[in-house]
């Protein structure tokens, strides 16, 4: 039976704001970041765009290998270094995208790219290589990469041309299980297909092989390449990369990065993902990785090891006093009146909790603590919403030792913002000492480390931040202005905050295919400061002819007005406003997205 309804199931869009124009209103940090001169683990200014990354990786693989990576094949051999020692294989916390729950049985997997990175650093072998092809649609060009279903596990191959690949072949790059194979001569990686078709055998091979050129065969378990004597499943744009990393820190803010698991007093764990209790220290690890041993890869003659503990979580701890007697609190502020003042808080990081028991899934209970807790020298009562404002959940601060506390962690948990409403006034806030300490889960791998004998330390602030739609069905369904999701068409509006000057727009699209197929058109509206509402125009950003019939997230960017309607399934869109130029004139202060089916003639 055949189907012509076809549903928008989720949407998401993201503001990129500056405070550029505005130095009088807003004297926050934008988007700071860091960088050292460690070979392996210089920072997040690293690798927080593709063009960094990219970057970063020809430097560990000239590092490792003692060359440039010039060739598709070396490119993607330099990718895959830094992954096989920036991220490993355990089980993410999911987020609750669809209303029905943390733990729930929908499509809950972090498919987008730089959360998987920054906010996680492992996931398990779908979920990761899922991710991982949105790096190769930036690394390569669009849909050369897939996710292969294989015997027990969900491997990864990149579609390499030129040398001895000529017009294109298909090729073996497994990061989650750090698998290579070259074919007998050494000239090119093969595919699963090859190796299942009567090459099995090289599986066994030790990196000392001469064909291997020093990369490893099953480097972290000798018996894991057994995977591959079928190929069941082929999973093309199965991830992608949404706006880039950004951390904006408001004055009276800080941000501080611990590499590993226990806070300030060495015994505080706070993580989002599976309890293993690894050695009596609760939360997710890995004891078969190369993180935080890249430098023995290349060349290894025997794998990683085993070394309960190898890589762990990390955190990242924001604490925010707001001042209210000069008024340096509004830079946090969404709304206030004389009755209440509420604060907006999103991360690149994920908020993490202390379950309050030990089951391998604890973090799911009721009872967490640490993660978002509230203090103050003066009684408060206090709202949260992770909805941003749809719904509220009101708690009254407890009194302990002169001080009140709140402790939010249940209601913030596993998401990356959030809303606090005060209810109370900012004159009657004034000295009371109040702390919002946020602390979140991140990827030990992307934070700056220091080198021996002094470090070189760079320092870089773009003036940007991020006002987030989504990624939750909720936060998104905040901002429909016309239509509603699980209809053919629905309309969002999203504006930058506190008189800020709008830079980019990043859009994204979760959405049920159908039968018969029927695209997806983003289109985009940009509202000028000197412009009145009706004089809205619009502009085509991107579309997809969709493909199979699965609840899929798919990605690409496109540019404004790009008249082109893309061929695939693009989930991704972004383009920059023309207004924001040197000049430093106010550009659009809020932009509609559009999402809805069309009718496309046939290829």
């Amino acid at each position: 039976m055949s189907s012509t309804r076809s549903l928008l199931l989720f949407f998401m869009a993201v503001c990129m704001f500056s405070f550029a124009p505005i130095p009088d209103t807003q004297a926050g940090v934008g988007d700071p970041q860091v960088a050292t001169n460690h070979t392996w683990y210089p920072g997040e200014l690293a690798c927080s765009t593709f063009e960094r990354l990219q970057k970063t990786q020809a430097i560990m693989f000239e590092a490792a290998t003692g060359r440039r990576p010039t060739t598709d094949e070396e490119r993607v051999l330099a990718s895959w270094l830094w992954r096989n020692t920036h991220y490993w294989h355990g089980e993410q916390g999911t987020e609750d995208l669809w209303g029905r729950g943390i733990s729930n049985d929908s499509d809950s997997a972090t498919r987008e790219y730089w959360t998987g990175l920054f906010a996680h650093g492992f996931a398990l072998c779908g979920t990761t290589h899922s991710q991982w092809t949105a790096e190769m649609q930036h690394l390569l060009g669009h849909n050369r990469a897939r996710v292969a279903g294989v015997s027990g596990h969900n491997s990864f191959e990149v579609f390499l041309r030129g040398g001895a690949y000529r017009d294109g072949r298909w090729a073996l790059l497994d990061h989650d299980i750090s698998t290579v194979i070259f074919d007998p001569q050494g000239q090119r990686l093969l595919s699963i297909n090859e190796i299942k078709g009567g090459k099995l055998a090289l599986t066994k091979e030790q990196t000392t092989a001469p064909k291997q050129q020093g990369w490893p065969v099953c480097g972290l378990h000798p018996e894991d390449g057994n995977c591959y004597d079928t190929f069941q499943t082929a999973e093309y744009l199965a991830g992608y990369a949404g706006p880039p990393p950004m951390v904006h820190l408001r004055r009276g803010e800080t941000l501080r990065r611990y590499l590993k698991p226990g806070l300030e007093d060495g015994k505080t764990y706070v993580f989002w993902g599976r309890n293993y209790q690894t050695d009596g220290i609760p939360g997710p690890e890995r004891a078969r990785t190369w993180v935080n041993q890249p430098e023995k890869l290349y060349g290894s003659t025997s794998g990683a090891g085993y070394r309960p503990g190898q890589s762990r979580f990390a955190n990242a701890v924001y604490t925010y006093r707001p001042n209210f007697a000069n008024g340096d609190y509004r830079e946090g502020v969404t709304s206030e009146s004389d009755q209440q003042v509420t604060f907006e808080f999103n991360s690149p990081y994920i908020i993490a909790a202390t379950p309050a028991s030990s089951e391998a899934w604890g973090v799911y209970e009721p009872g967490c603590r640490n993660g978002l807790v509230i203090q103050s020298s003066k009684p408060i009562v206090v709202s949260v919403s992770i909805d941003r404002g749809l719904s509220w959940k009101q708690v009254v601060a407890q009194a302990a030792d002169l001080t009140y506390t709140i402790d939010l962690t249940d209601f913030a948990k596993g998401h990356r913002q959030y809303w606090l409403r005060f209810e109370s006034s900012a004159a009657e806030l004034e000295g009371s000492d109040l702390r919002i300490t946020t602390v979140c889960q991140a990827n030990s791998s992307i934070i700056p480390r220091l080198t021996d004998n002094g470090s070189v330390v760079q320092f870089q602030s773009s003036g940007l931040a991020l006002e987030s739609a989504g990624p939750n069905i909720a936060q998104a369904a905040q901002h429909i202005v016309e239509g509603k999701f699980d209809s053919p068409r629905v309309t969002l509006q999203l504006a930058a905050p506190r008189k800020s000057t709008l830079a980019q727009v990043y859009a994204a699209t979760h959405a049920a295919s159908s039968n018969p197929r029927r695209p997806i058109l983003l289109i985009a509206s940009s509202i000028r400061s000197t412009v009145a509402s009706l004089g809205r125009t619009w502009s085509k950003i991107g579309g997809s002819r969709d493909r199979a019939n699965s609840r899929r997230t798919f990605g690409r960017r496109a540019s404004a007005g790009d008249p082109r309607i893309f061929r695939r399934r693009p989930a991704v869109f972004k383009f920059a406003s023309a207004t924001t130029a040197a000049s430093g004139t106010c550009g659009p202060k809020s932009i509609w997205l559009i999402g809805s089916r069309v009718k496309m003639p046939r290829e």
